[in-house]
């Protein structure tokens, strides 16, 4: 282990040169120059000669505390797993945030009583929501085992009627006389053929029920009947888990950051969304809520307290006409919980801006949801988006490039509050000096210099 005494490269020479002429000459200087020059990997030399270095040496820890064996020795290294670009202090800081930027939601259930009755009573919906090999896998196991059930009864049928016995097989029926139930069946795999084509009216036309056995009659409907209903709440299962809002949304985009500039004078936070089929979104709207903490006057403390931000798209509101990628703008004005935090101030805050994407797809009919949120790094102070959609005179239509989907540029930006703005302006109006001064005195951000806003999700979850 090598101790690094670098900044005290001072202290050390004048203490040794006191310590020298204290003791009267060069000769009580020259056996603790050599402990210390000779070993300097040791701390057996700067344990022996205390007065030499400025360090504080603690007695009662052991030596393995400083990474030394008893005899003085460095510990052997060992293999490590960890990454080679692991740092101590370096570790990634995990951002809470109710909403993934996929959409899911970071919520995690527990201690829910009567949990499985109450989900086998809605089997329908449980069974969409299974990831995909179980639900394969429940449709694959709800044909084998009717068949087999089946089977099981046809082979009992049979069996009670005597047909299983020797002389009323199928090849000695036509000599004795014999009328069996079920025609041309001389085990279970024989009755497991036939339970397959009575669930599914396949008709292969060699094995066929005959009036001897009302049983037999009975049991052909009622499997019959069963097969219907049990292909159809299967092929539905499929055919929803398919064709659900979820996978709709996978094709409807969000950008990666959301932006703080001004338009028009004011302050405004805007994100952008766009969607990559050509089918469209049919009555599109987009909803944006803020997720802070929030004490009330009584002293309650509302970790995950929810405020509507109004937003909009031009002069048209929050129904968006969605036939390409849209700038969604929330003006921060005095009705805007963000109205009194500048830059500084939402470093420090937490909160997370939650965005929602509602409409109904226009090739199904059925309505689908979007979902994203912004946090502290996902909020960029300064930045405008790039344009992306341009006329092409060759093509004699609108191009979107969404290349530059998440591009921004940096734009001059004032770094104070919308309230702090205002008062500017009233300010230079002629108005009369506000009571608190302004914050941003240092005028406007400057190109170069990217600002992250601190857009966290609700406090603690």
């Amino acid at each position: 282990m090598r101790f690094n005494f670098s900044t005290h490269s001072a202290a050390p020479t004048s203490t040794a040169t006191t310590t020298t002429q204290a003791n009267g000459g060069d000769k009580a200087a020259q056996p603790l120059k050599k402990a210390i020059e000779g070993d300097p990997d040791s701390l057996d030399s700067v344990i022996s000669n205390p007065h030499s270095y400025p360090i504080t040496i603690v007695p009662n820890r052991p030596t393995s505390f400083y990474g030394l064996s008893q005899n003085g020795k460095a510990f052997p290294r060992q293999p490590s797993c960890r990454s080679r670009n692991f740092r101590p202090g370096s570790m990634r800081r995990v951002r809470r945030r109710a909403v993934f930027k996929n959409g899911d939601c970071n919520v995690v259930q527990k201690h829910l009583q009567r949990r499985r009755v109450r989900f086998l009573q809605d089997m329908y919906t449980t069974m969409v929501d299974w990831q995909w090999r179980w639900t394969l896998l429940a449709f694959a196991l709800s044909f084998i085992l009717s068949w087999l059930f089946f089977a099981l009864i046809w082979w009992l049928i049979v069996y009670t009627h005597g047909d299983l016995e020797e002389p009323h097989m199928p090849e000695n029926q036509e000599e004795n006389g014999w009328a069996p139930c079920v025609s041309a069946i001389d085990g279970f795999t024989s009755c497991f053929l036939f339970s397959i084509e009575t669930q599914h009216t396949i008709g292969y036309g060699v094995r066929t029920t005959s009036p001897e056995c009302p049983e037999a009659i009975f049991m052909m409907c009622f499997q019959s009947i069963y097969g219907v209903m049990s292909s159809a709440f299967m092929a539905g299962i499929v055919f929803a888990k398919m064709t659900r809002a979820k996978q709709r949304a996978q094709t409807l985009l969000f950008s990666k950051h959301a932006v703080i500039c001004q338009r028009d004078g004011c302050l405004s936070l805007m994100f952008r969304v766009g969607d990559m089929r050509k089918s469209h979104i049919i009555g599109a709207g987009v909803r944006a809520q803020l997720i802070r903490t929030k004490s009330t006057k009584e002293g309650e403390v509302m970790t995950q307290f929810f405020t509507e931000l109004e937003i909009g798209t031009d002069d048209s509101g929050s129904d968006l006409f969605f036939i390409w990628p849209m700038v969604i703008e929330h003006k921060i004005d005095e009705n805007s919980p963000l109205y009194n935090l500048n830059a500084t101030d939402m470093l420090q805050d937490k909160f997370e801006i939650v965005v929602i994407l509602e409409g109904t797809v226009e090739s199904t009919g059925q309505s689908t949801q979007a979902r994203s949120s912004y946090i502290n790094t996902e909020i960029l102070w300064g930045h405008r988006f790039d344009p992306v959609v341009l006329y092409n005179k060759d093509l004699q239509a609108y191009e979107i490039d969404y290349a530059r989907f998440n591009e921004t540029t940096q734009v001059d930006t004032p770094l104070c509050s919308a309230r702090e703005l205002n008062e500017i302006y009233k300010i230079q109006e002629g108005f009369r000096t506000p009571a608190s001064p302004c914050s941003c005195s240092s005028g406007y951000q400057t190109p170069g210099r990217q600002t992250r806003l601190n857009w966290q999700v609700s406090a603690p979850l």
